[in-house]
């Protein structure tokens, strides 16, 4: 090394010459490098053309995912889910179509069998008045599904106005929506239901649906509030505004959309709960009246002999746990899936 620091010192053009032989190579090396790239990006995109289920799945790859298509994967693999999900498809076409699980019709009656056990084609039994209990239970579905899905639509639609209205205008309509919802929680929905309910002396499902619906919207208006004030501080909902966006056209097409999955969670759980809340107005005798067959009305008739016979009181009391507990899973499931703090 000292004699060929020597040599450059001695001849400064041999030393430059020696440099711009490594320059050259460096630049050849780094054409090369290029080359080799260009042939394998045209390599990969001629399998890319000969394989399109390749580019698809890198589509999918790179594709971003809504969050409802998250929570679609998510629920798809959730046996929750599925479950939940089936045993509701079973009882919704019990409660629409009954004549397919009994040809027996719940008011034929006949006192001679009067609290006859299980029998061959009567497989629950009978009640006090000789009808058949599996009849009852299949027919009951249809009075307290119907009344748990519509008060539940009623009241979230209803919650859903009211919230948005507040959390998106804000000020007075806030204050004023806020306060009649803080009126109608001081009022427990179940001493509501008896005193509302004893005052009415016409008793029918639409009665119900009603009252429900009169209080249990504050707590999907409360939830729907907190979901909109959130959403309407977003970034795209700023930049909307800026291009011109009317209210309408905001809250429809970019707040509501993103503030509806709260809602939805909450009033998949509050539908097994309003199921429950028809049968226990029935049982207390201030819901539903006969002749409308109902869960709460058979279980209410069958208390008094219990001991006696059992099964009047435990088929038609299996039959509403198993449809709440289904509402109330499904609702969970639901949950972990749009919940983004869960993943």
């Amino acid at each position: 090394m000292p004699d060929q620091e020597k040599y450059n010192e001695a001849d400064p053009l041999a030393g430059a010459g020696a440099e711009e032989e490594d320059m050259q190579s460096a630049v050849e090396s780094r054409q090369f490098d290029l080359g080799t790239m260009e042939a394998e990006t045209l390599i990969k995109n001629e399998r890319l053309l000969d394989e399109p289920e390749v580019a698809a799945a890198d589509d999918d790859r790179v594709a971003p995912r809504s969050l409802w298509q998250d929570a679609w994967r998510d629920l798809r693999t959730n046996p929750i889910f599925i479950i939940s999900g089936l045993l509701i498809i079973f009882l919704v076409l019990v409660a629409i179509f009954p004549g397919m699980m009994t040809s027996t019709s719940p008011l034929s009656c006949d006192l001679a069998k009067s609290q006859q056990g299980p029998t061959g084609g009567h497989p629950f039994g009978y009640d006090t008045q000789g009808c058949d209990v599996y009849a009852r239970t299949v027919y009951g579905a249809r009075a307290s599904i119907t009344v748990g899905v519509c008060a539940t639509v009623g009241a979230a639609l209803v919650g859903t106005v009211l919230g948005g209205l507040a959390g998106f205008f804000g000020r007075w309509t806030d204050s004023l929506i806020s306060r009649v919802a803080d009126i109608f929680f001081g009022i427990p929905i179940l001493l509501g239901g008896l005193v509302f309910l004893s005052v009415i002396k016409v008793k029918s499902i639409w009665i119900v649906v009603a009252f429900i619906v009169v209080l249990g919207w504050p707590q999907l208006a409360r939830i729907g509030r907190g979901a909109v004030i959130t959403a309407k501080e977003q970034d795209y909902v700023t930049a909307a505004r800026a291009l011109g966006a009317s209210n309408s056209r905001l809250m429809l097409r970019h707040i509501l959309p993103n503030a509806v999955a709260p809602i939805i969670v909450v009033a998949t759980i509050a539908l097994g709960t309003y199921i429950a809340l028809e049968a226990t107005l029935s049982y207390l005798g201030v819901g539903l009246k006969p002749p409308t067959v109902s869960w709460g009305i058979d279980i209410s008739a069958a208390s008094d002999t219990f001991s006696v016979a059992p099964h009047m009181l435990l088929f038609p009391a299996g039959a509403l746990c198993l449809t709440v507990l289904a509402f109330i899973m499904l609702g969970d499931a639901v949950r972990d899936a749009l919940d983004p703090k869960l993943r």
